[in-house]
């Protein structure tokens, strides 16, 4: 709540507080997103690593709520602002100083901290709280549904303070920081603590460079002549499977590898079968990984224009009150939360009982596909009726809602299904926080494309002025539509070919999947 709070209002309070120019503080908005979605992979890996989740949770939401702090010290006091630009002044506008920005990233930086490195940790760690699949794909389901509430109250509430006082508003994102912080440090005796297995990325690297001082290596038909581990026999470890196969070269034994104990002598020249088979897997699910960078492109794109839009339509409701242009994001998390519900309670459990299957991860993604690609052509057509009248009038802000509902319930599909698909079905248990984490990165990754994609746009088209009045954002739109279509074509080409690698297990366990195609 803390961080949505302060987050989905960012754009307005540089433009409004700091003198940002409006491309500018998209930019940045786009920019701070990104780094919030990189965060997670770093947490994943110390939390997988050295520390848990309970401690790196612990740590980085105390981090957020320092940062809080210091956003709600930056708008109480002047000094840490640049003068107000009036309308008809003469007086030259002036941007922030070097030092007032300083004050300003720096609490950025830090209440971005916990809400990028904690929140899919908490994820994994909820979910770690149940044993069987199906209640754990649940856990994430429900999740998503409470993020997404917490989302709401944040861009409605806290938003709607901030359009009275940013002092205030910011203040109670450092009260939600804080009891949120106190809460989960309090329920440490209640939880289910799994230990540090070790950093992943060690092991996926040994297999790199064990393959390649062993590539010249003939492969060998006979088990015994692969490593299993120290102790092992080889009836009850993995067995080398035939996909990708000239990487068990890294598993061959030569002399010198492996004392008589069966320990490992050159860790970085020989590794075990599971490790192979790990990096493996992570091989096989890179493509489908892949298509999530441009499907959330857009979405990245989408959510700091949206808010530029608002910000020259009519936001009135009612005589009395105008909707903070920060709040218009607020119905994709509602339209997300109610279909996370709907899919959850009602549609999975309908299509169970008539066809006896139970809808894939694939299947989920693609459908969050179909809705993002349809929600960019609403968001075209709305943007070209709004050109046509602005000479006139202002379009209401409510014409922006058919578009966020469509992303939203894009949302509610192809999130909880890339989570399920990636962590409990595919990636190795060593991976469990950090493959969480991958789907963040890859939001990340795509609010980065995004600002490019925003400056090229910028700099090669007359679409993206300053007054976007002036521009041509129907543009950027219809172009972001396209990149959605190939990217779902891609995505499918993908899903095809994929072969799952624990349909036995998923199918025994009821969760996930029933039956696969492929």
């Amino acid at each position: 709540m803390s961080g949505f709070g302060w987050l989905s209002n960012l754009i307005v309070y540089l433009i409004e507080q700091y003198n940002v120019k409006t491309i500018s503080a998209a930019q940045i908005f786009n920019v701070v997103n990104g780094f919030v979605g990189l965060l997670p992979v770093l947490g994943a890996v110390i939390a997988d690593s050295y520390f848990g989740c309970y401690f790196v949770i612990s740590v980085v939401t105390f981090i957020s709520f320092l940062g809080s702090v210091l956003l709600t010290i930056s708008a109480s006091f002047g000094s840490l602002r640049p003068q107000p630009c009036v309308t008809g002044s003469n007086i030259i506008c002036k941007g922030p100083s070097t030092f007032q920005f300083t004050v300003l990233y720096t609490a950025i930086a830090m209440a971005a901290i916990g809400l990028g490195c904690g929140r899919f940790i908490l994820a994994t760690m909820g979910a770690n709280q149940f044993d069987k699949p199906k209640e754990q794909a649940s856990a994430f389901d429900w999740y998503f549904i409470i993020m997404y509430t917490s989302a709401v109250v944040s861009s409605t509430l806290i938003v709607y303070v901030q359009g009275v006082s940013w002092g205030w508003g910011f203040g109670l994102c450092v009260a939600a920081s804080f009891f949120g912080w106190i809460i989960f440090v309090l329920g440490y005796f209640f939880y289910k603590h799994d230990k540090p297995l070790g950093s992943p990325f060690k092991d996926i690297t040994r297999v790199a460079i064990a393959f390649l001082r062993k590539r010249k290596l003939s492969l060998s038909s006979n088990m015994s002549d692969y490593y299993h581990g120290s102790g092992e026999t080889v009836k009850n470890v993995a067995m080398p499977q035939t996909s990708f196969r000239f990487l068990n070269r890294a598993a061959l034994k030569i002399e010198g590898d492996i004392a008589q104990d069966g320990s490992i002598i050159r860790p970085w020249r020989i590794c075990t079968i599971q490790q192979v088979e790990d990096f493996k897997i992570l091989i096989r699910i890179a493509p489908l990984w892949s298509t999530t960078l441009f499907l959330c492109v857009p979405i990245a794109m989408q959510s700091s224009l949206v808010v530029l839009q608002a910000l020259v339509m009519d936001r009135h409701f009612g005589p009395n009150f105008k909707i903070p242009a920060g709040s218009v994001l607020v119905v994709v998390s509602i339209s997300t939360s109610i279909f996370l519900l709907i899919i959850d309670r009602f549609m999975v459990p309908i299509l169970r009982k008539l066809t006896k299957l139970t809808p894939t991860p694939l299947q989920r993604i693609g459908v969050g596909h179909m809705f993002n690609i349809l929600s960019m052509v609403v968001s075209a057509l709305v943007e070209s009726k709004r050109l046509k009248l602005v000479k006139d009038r202002d379009l209401e802000v409510l014409w922006l809602f058919p578009q966020l509902v469509l992303v939203g319930i894009g949302e509610a599909f192809h999130f909880p299904g890339q989570l399920a698909l990636y962590y409990y079905q595919e990636f190795p248990s060593s991976l469990q926080s950090t493959s969480t984490a991958m789907v963040p990165l890859v939001i990340g990754l795509s609010y980065y494309v995004g600002t490019a994609l925003t400056s090229l746009f910028q700099n090669k088209t007359s679409w993206l002025p300053d007054n976007i009045n002036n521009g041509r954002v129907d543009n950027v739109y219809w172009t972001l539509a396209v990149i959605g279509a190939l990217n779902l074509g891609y995505y499918l080409i993908c899903s095809k070919l994929y072969k799952f690698q624990n349909l036995e297990k998923e199918a025994s366990d009821d969760c996930w999947i029933n039956d696969i195609d492929n």
